[in-house]
């Protein structure tokens, strides 16, 4: 049993006045990407120079207008990329660089070392604010805290008014989700004032779920409470930085934005400190499935996939939100009959609009490919397998037939897993259309007795068959050859039986087309049912062999 009572409650607002929850998100927050800073100080193996400068220009090409670069005073391969970054002018003009640092003057100084020559750069300042680490880690108080955003904001302004680029300054309250709200507020207040900050010259004031500690509607409480307590809200970019600890960091950043925020910090996939910072290909796929426009080209999904594996030797996780694996795979039957039926419709009408069931999203819109959409296991059922069966092969089995082919394979995907397409057509191949013992039937000959007044029956056939490779020959009439046979059957070789059923169709189109026959046929004696499946280029003798194959599977003994 979970030691449940070592932990308490953190806690809520208490908000009556919130709006957020009858807001929906409209537009792209400004995207701040952190793959090279909080990302990549999060890797085993982190990047060298080369592969950041890798990754920087893919983040420019799809999109991302700012880009925090990494930590240049505490590290000498993230002041080394910088440098390199600036003097080799890879910087576009409407590309803006961040820089991290802690409020401490000689980082401060080494920080403005680093930009030296950049021609616009975010200054990004941050100090620890929560209850737990004013205690246990700075032993300090409220007002000891406050003092060092206060002095490291002072030393920024300071440095900024001889750097000849343009210096926007942002504010962490680090550890914002363990920080009294009114506290975080005094302390970006003080910020704000000591920066001189206005709607021509504001301050990103970034409020990182450094831990996620609750429940994202709490978080977004808190977003509008301070917005709506800010002395001047246009002095403010509002931004929020959310980590992945309870597995809702999508939904905190997007609850985060009905509450108001106009900018989102995160990675690609997600990579970050222990579960990760806010995915924002997720976020922006989720806009995308809601038809807004995110704001960054990932139209190509693979080729993200690729150079994030490669970079970051991190693998994405099959069941990742759209870009993993198996996302746009169906295992279970009746969701691959409901995505089956639910293309057909969109082609049928010819819709613009994409809505198919269980697919939120055209996987051909991000560059993955229909192809594994439906893969068969132990849970597949029957939907799935004639999907397969008519998608693939051209056999539209009967709905009968459906279930007792598709025991068939869940009996053989319980031993090995999953079943390939092609492994499921050998297996039919080999319950249906190889049947052949003890009974094969060899030639058939038709003749039409419909001019005979004398012969209650319109058909007479003539057919050879093997018996445990014994040749017999017999002539029987009826009333058409399917009953002309079966009858022939029941009295040649002493057996009873019954035709239940019967369906026919083409497997493909022109004049040297093969036709598929299906007999669903009864052994009287024992009640026993089954199907048989034939295919010819000759309907009547596809349905014999359709026949054959029942009367095999039946399994009647040889008389």
């Amino acid at each position: 049993m979970l030691n449940y009572k070592r932990y308490q409650r953190n806690p809520v607002m208490d908000f009556p006045e919130r709006t957020w929850p009858n807001k929906e998100i409209e537009k792209a927050p400004v995207w701040c990407s952190v793959d090279l800073r909080d990302g990549n100080q999060a890797l085993i193996d982190p990047m060298v120079v080369s592969e950041k400068i890798e990754m920087f220009e893919y983040l420019i090409k799809i999109g991302f207008k700012e880009i925090e670069i990494g930590f240049p005073a505490a590290s000498q391969i993230e002041y080394d990329f910088l440098r390199e970054l600036i003097d080799r002018k890879l910087i576009p003009d409407d590309v803006v660089v961040q820089v991290l640092t802690q409020c401490r003057e000689e980082l401060i100084d080494r920080t403005f070392e680093a930009i030296e020559g950049c021609s616009q750069a975010i200054v990004h300042i941050y100090n620890s604010t929560s209850t737990l680490q004013r205690d246990v880690v700075f032993g300090k108080d409220k007002e000891a805290i406050k003092q060092i955003a206060i002095d490291g904001t002072k030393m920024v302004k300071e440095r900024a008014k001889n750097f000849l680029g343009k210096i926007i300054l942002e504010y962490s309250p680090e550890s914002y989700t363990g920080t009294e709200p009114e506290y975080a507020l005094e302390v970006c207040e003080a910020v704000l004032e000591t920066w001189g900050a206005s709607k021509e010259n504001p301050v990103i004031i970034n409020l990182p779920s450094t831990v996620e500690m609750t429940t994202p509607n709490v978080f977004a409480d808190r977003i509008e409470w301070t917005l709506k307590n800010f002395k001047n809200r246009e002095a403010v970019i509002l931004s929020v930085h959310p980590h992945n600890d309870r597995g809702t960091g999508v939904a905190t950043a997007e609850l985060a934005l009905l509450a108001g925020a106009d900018r989102i910090e995160g990675t690609l996939f997600g990579n970050g400190e222990r579960t990760g910072n806010v995915d924002i290909c997720n976020i922006c796929y989720n806009m995308f499935s809601q038809g807004i426009d995110c704001g960054l080209d990932l139209s190509n999904v693979n080729e993200a996939i690729e150079l994030y594996e490669r970079l970051c030797k991190l693998p994405i996780h099959p069941r990742h939100p759209y870009a993993g694996k198996l996302v746009f795979t169906a295992f279970s039957g009746s969701h691959q009959d409901a995505i089956n039926k639910g293309v057909k419709a969109m082609k049928e009408r010819n819709s613009e609009i994409w809505q198919v069931p269980y697919l939120p999203i055209d996987p051909a819109d991000i560059g993955r490919e229909y192809e594994p959409i439906v893969r068969i296991n132990s849970q597949s059922g029957k939907g799935g397998v004639a999907f397969v069966m008519d998608t693939y092969f051209g056999f539209k089995l009967p709905k009968g037939m459906q279930r007792e082919f598709a025991d068939v394979i869940q009996a053989i995907s319980e031993k090995q897993g999953e079943v390939s397409p092609d492994t499921i057509m050998e297996e039919f191949k080999k319950e249906y259309l190889q049947k052949k013992e003890p009974y094969h039937f060899k030639k058939l000959k038709v003749d039409d007795l419909s001019g005979e007044t004398e012969s209650e029956y319109d058909t007479r056939v003539t057919l050879t068959y093997t018996c445990n490779d014994k040749e017999n020959t017999f002539v029987a009439a009826g009333n058409g050859p399917i009953d002309a046979v079966k009858l022939g059957l029941i009295e040649n070789l002493g057996i009873k039986i019954k035709i239940l059923d019967y369906e026919e169709h083409a497997l493909q189109s022109g004049s040297n087309s093969q036709a598929a026959a299906y007999i669903h046929m009864l052994d009287v004696e024992t009640g026993k049912t089954t199907y048989g499946v034939g295919v010819s280029s000759n309907i009547t003798r596809a349905s014999v062999r359709a026949m054959f194959s029942a009367l095999n599977r039946l399994g009647l003994a040889v008389q």
